[in-house]
């Protein structure tokens, strides 16, 4: 028998060659429990060939007539997961010292990521008090003795690691019933398990081109990885684009670190952007919607001399004024032209590049977003490609997607929401993406999806708003996942969305200078009204705000927050230790964040704080709708008050001054005056534009 199972074993260690890091973390002198992720078939067999011989594995009865030839090698018990003793079963095997290896998932998985956990293994951890250690499984999901074909490309011979995580224990709580400890306990390996799962494919130094170069390894060179209204591209010609339009943009940008893209969502961005990467010069992303002044800061603030741009984006975008402004300070490099002079052997040279798989050369892997916001002049966010990585990887440790989804993505890449969920990410994870160059356009939207067969959606409120009214009900059946962020997502669209299509809108929160994901509502974890948890890897405190009880200034700190800012005249500031978000916020009990206001979104009326955002949302509950935008103005009895815009000319003060009284809200929330505008000002992200309204106020409404 021993010489079976060391044959058995040299085989699959040979064939697999997996890596276990961490295995010293496991203490097995006393008991204790292992809780691995379940990826495939072969979990436990290779976790008996790589734990102690001490560790007791639970099985599955129906999985133990199956393996029953593996098990005759490993100590293991067999349990029905339907009968209630099972649990006192593996309660007495602890308590009777030994160390119980089991699946907490109770189910390999269908997703390609966390599943629920089944509730019996924190009952367990709870009841013993024993250590728990964490085992993430990857690489597995991609052999074929997965549970994902048609999901993912699998493979015979795919790279496998083992790690161990951070062990924990449990503590009971005898303020909680047993019922509510044991949801605590449940949660908290599931967090664990993410937190591993984030940990364990974390990279450092990272250049988003090699990573590229890598999803096409594991998905295949003939993938369709990207499209737009006009082309689509696979990853074979989307590398040999990048070959080719790097080797001619070398030598132009030689002692140019910077440069402009001054692009719409499309194949063409993604390329350029990539190639970018490989030769090692930083792309500056411009916001196609700002003026000649403002692009002119943008582009003295990050020292930039020479912009990319499409003279077909440029006609049909009817911005020739635009670079008729930049022309006179600025190089402009139309990607038409670059197209035209390649010659045969400049094709030739970028498919042996594809063909020998070169990797970017470059050491200074970054990429600058520029800020909008009250400043006289913009910020540059300089995010390196670590930043935006470890982002990616935040986010598919707690959503499951799989190369069966389609991304559609109208966001534009000078939006971080736009750039990283909706375009790098898909790219770096094998995921179809659909780029669509105006988040504006919502009938076209909405038919473009049903079309496309969409399955995840990114926007904020006001593109979700106009997608929703201008859908067919059955536009949105295939949608998986809908996702919003950049501002408050109102409760009458997410009411729309849920009545007209049956789709939740998961809500985010996020920031330009963290990449900008920081906290996200999932199926596994979704608390409505909430922008959810924070990312794994992310750490948070609450700093206190003077004259504000409830809450206080969020700070955060991980791997995806920004490596500094480009401050116009000034040059580089490096981030300090934690990130200051502006962000009023409220944690509960299980860590969902609730975003109170903007601190620089108050006003000062006779000494008191009144949030902007709060009037904005109680007149939204009076009237029914969300067009309204509230800013401050200069009161000279009161020192400010609260002017409030709307788009509905029926509304009146009077109805929300009654409504406020009925409800017993202060008096202190009713807005001074109320003023009806045509539409409120948008910015290119599709945020309110409130430095346009306090402009329009200045001016006296010219």
């Amino acid at each position: 028998m021993a010489l079976i199972y060391s044959f058995l074993k040299s085989i699959l260690m040979l064939w697999f060659r997996p890596r276990v890091l961490g295995l010293s973390k496991i203490d097995l002198s006393k008991p204790s429990l292992i809780t691995p992720n379940h990826v495939s078939l072969l979990d436990a067999v290779l976790l008996s060939f790589c734990l102690p011989k001490e560790a007791t594995f639970v099985v599955n009865t129906e999985i133990a007539k199956r393996f029953a030839f593996f098990l005759r090698f490993r100590k293991h018990i067999a349990i029905d997961p339907l009968n209630p003793y099972s649990i006192r079963h593996m309660l007495r095997v602890i308590r009777n010292g030994q160390t119980l290896v089991i699946f907490p998932e109770g189910r390999i998985t269908t997703t390609g990521g966390i599943m629920k956990i089944y509730s019996g293994v924190g009952y367990l951890a709870l009841r013993t008090g024993v250590t728990v250690y964490p085992i993430i499984i990857n690489g597995l999901e991609r052999s074929i003795f997965s549970y994902l074909k048609g999901k993912l490309k699998l493979s015979w011979f795919p790279d496998v690691t083992m790690t161990v995580g951070t062990p924990f224990t449990i503590e009971r709580d005898p303020n909680l019933s047993m019922r509510e400890q044991k949801a605590t306990a449940n949660d908290r390996i599931l967090r664990t398990l993410q937190e591993g799962l984030f940990e364990s494919r974390m990279k450092q130094n990272v250049n988003l081109f090699d990573e590229v170069l890598e999803a096409a390894r594991l998905n295949g060179a003939k993938m369709e990885i990207a499209k737009d209204l006009t082309s689509a591209i696979d990853y074979k010609t989307l590398l040999i684009g990048c070959y080719l339009l790097g080797n001619k943009l070398q030598q132009m940008l030689l002692g140019k670190p910077v440069v402009g893209v001054f692009l719409p969502n499309s194949v063409g961005h993604l390329v350029t952007l990539l190639s970018l990467f490989r030769i090692g010069a930083t792309p500056a992303i411009l916001n196609f919607s700002l003026g000649i002044r403002s692009l002119l800061d943008c582009c003295e603030t990050a020292h930039i001399d020479t912009i990319l741009t499409s003279r077909v984006f440029i006609e049909k975008g009817k911005l020739e004024h635009i670079i008729a402004g930049l022309s006179p300070s600025m190089k402009i490099i139309y990607l038409e032209d670059l197209k035209a002079s390649a010659t045969a052997f400049d094709k030739v040279s970028a498919l042996f590049s594809y063909l020998r798989k070169k990797k970017a050369s470059a050491a200074n892997n970054e990429l600058i977003l520029f800020t909008s916001g009250s400043e006289s002049k913009p910020k540059g966010v300089i995010l390196t490609h670590t930043n935006l990585y470890a982002n990616i990887q935040q986010v598919t440790s707690v959503i499951d997607i799989t190369s069966r989804d389609k991304f559609f993505n109208a966001l534009p890449m000078f939006h971080s929401f736009g750039l990283t969920a909706g375009t790098l990410l898909p790219v770096v994870k094998g995921i179809p993406v659909y780029l669509y160059p105006s988040p504006l356009h919502y009938k076209a939207i909405s038919e473009l999806v049903y079309d496309q067969n969409a399955t995840i959606l990114f926007g904020t409120s006001t593109f979700m708003a106009g997608y929703g009214r201008m859908a067919h009900p059955y536009n949105f059946y295939t949608l998986r996942y809908v996702f919003a962020g950049a501002e408050k997502l109102k409760d009458d669209v997410r009411k729309l969305w849920m009545e007209k299509f049956g789709v939740r809108i998961f809500e985010g929160y996020g920031a330009t200078e963290t990449a900008p994901i920081l906290s996200l509502n999932t199926p596994l974890a979704n608390k409505p009204g909430t922008v959810g948890r924070l990312m794994p890897g992310m750490s948070a405190k609450l700093e206190p705000v003077e004259g504000i009880d409830a809450g206080g200034e969020l700070l955060v700190k991980g791997p995806n927050v920004m490596k500094g800012y480009m401050i116009h005249g000034k040059g580089f500031v490096p981030a300090e230790e934690w990130y200051h978000t502006g962000d009023l916020v409220t944690a509960d009990k299980d860590g969902f964040l609730s975003i109170q206001s903007r601190l620089k979104r108050f006003a000062k009326i006779g000494g008191e704080m009144v949030s902007l955002n709060l009037v904005e949302e109680l007149a939204m509950q009076c009237f029914g709708h969300s067009g309204f935008a509230a800013i401050t103005v200069n009161d000279p009895r009161k020192g400010e008050r609260v002017l409030l815009f709307t788009t509905d000319e029926s509304v009146q003060l009077s109805q929300l001054r009654a409504y406020l009284t009925e409800k017993q809200y202060s008096p202190l929330l009713i807005p001074g005056t109320m003023q009806v505008i045509k539409a409120l000002p948008l910015l290119g992200s599709g945020k309110t534009d409130y430095v346009s309204l306090k402009q329009l106020v200045e001016t006296g409404g010219k």
